[in-house]
């Protein structure tokens, strides 16, 4: 689907891979609903657009599900239709391991980072099988086919975005909504402070290693939707991780944990 003329919902735009989504969207000639916890985030979203008529802001917490059933009347007001829906927010664990973990923050991520997705399609799919064309991207992690040390809980919920989107593929492979889920490697973003985490070692959350720019994740996200492709990986680290985790599962799980420990130990 092409970008250019649609109307495209995205929550998290209010910072990081979210933000970047808004603004290439934006720049690609759509319209923006962008969708953020944070007010004061979502209007630093829309004085970097340069306050654009096509650009709407919506404070919501994705994991109210009455907020969220309001959330497309809204966006309608503002737009003449709702073409696309890229599930971007999520939030990262402490990193603790499993058996240290609370059940508040156990909650917590599957909240998120798995109901927030579900809460958001189940609120607008309705609207995108009614569009000509229309697409749906959830973005899930490379943490949602391998394991990381200390994000055990963080990675189940990645997981099961990963499951999610595919049996939406299934479910609609025979409609115009087209159907995408992005695994991010490790990208330069703020999620550790906006999910309240002390991170030593690194500055992204998502992996040891070199972080991706959030400007050229966003990018690559937006590209595997206009080419309608299902599985978008997201980064060299991504690519290399996804095929080591087929070719060698338990080699791949031992790599990370000794990566992992590495790196908090700095």
């Amino acid at each position: 689907m092409k970008l250019s003329g649609k109307t495209i919902a995205v929550t998290g735009a209010g910072s990081g891979i979210g933000r970047e989504l808004a603004l290439m969207l934006l720049a690609r000639g759509a319209r923006v609903a962008a969708i953020d916890l944070h007010d004061d985030a979502l209007a630093e979203t829309a004085r970097l657009a340069g306050s654009m008529p096509e650009l709407s802001l919506h404070t919501a917490n994705i994991t109210d599900r009455e907020r969220v059933a309001r959330l497309p009347a809204e966006v309608l007001s503002r737009h003449p239709a709702i073409d696309g829906l890229i599930n971007n927010a999520g939030i990262i664990q402490p990193f603790v391991d499993f058996n240290a973990l609370d059940f508040e923050v156990i909650d917590r991520m599957v909240a998120v980072n798995l109901m927030g997705a579900v809460n958001m399609t189940k609120a607008f799919l309705p609207h995108l099988l009614e569009r000509p064309e229309a697409h749906l991207t959830n973005v899930s992690s490379m943490g949602g086919f391998l394991p990381f040390p200390g994000q055990t809980m963080y990675g189940a919920a990645k997981a099961g975005v990963i499951l999610l989107t595919e049996g939406l593929y299934a479910e609609l492979l025979e409609t115009r909504v087209g159907v995408s889920i992005a695994m991010p490697g490790a990208v330069n973003t703020a999620i550790a402070k906006n999910s309240g985490v002390n991170m030593k070692g690194a500055d992204s959350p998502d992996a040891a290693g070199r972080a991706l720019p959030a400007d050229q994740a966003a990018g690559i996200i937006l590209d595997g939707m206009e080419a309608n492709r299902l599985h978008i990986l997201v980064g060299n680290d991504a690519k290399m991780l996804r095929l080591l985790s087929r070719l060698a599962p338990r080699w791949s799980i031992r790599f990370m944990q000794r990566q992992m420990k590495a790196m908090m130990a700095k």
